[in-house]
């Protein structure tokens, strides 16, 4: 998967959950896992990932 790495900020502010509910989405296996930047605490999320959660979830 290639294209725009967003933050976690970016993240909660296209979905509307909070932090604690991405991670515990990502636990159950119901979220697009995060990817590791550079440095040992930095991730991101794919911006299509994103998108296609989104999508997916205006289906249901």
């Amino acid at each position: 998967m290639t294209g725009k790495i967003l933050r976690l900020k970016d993240v909660k502010e296209m979905t509307g959950l909070s932090r604690s509910t991405i991670y515990a989405e990502i636990a159950k296996g119901n979220f697009p896992r995060q990817v590791k930047l550079t440095g040992t605490r930095s991730v991101g999320w794919y911006e299509s990932a994103i998108a296609q959660w989104i999508e997916s979830r205006e289906r249901a």
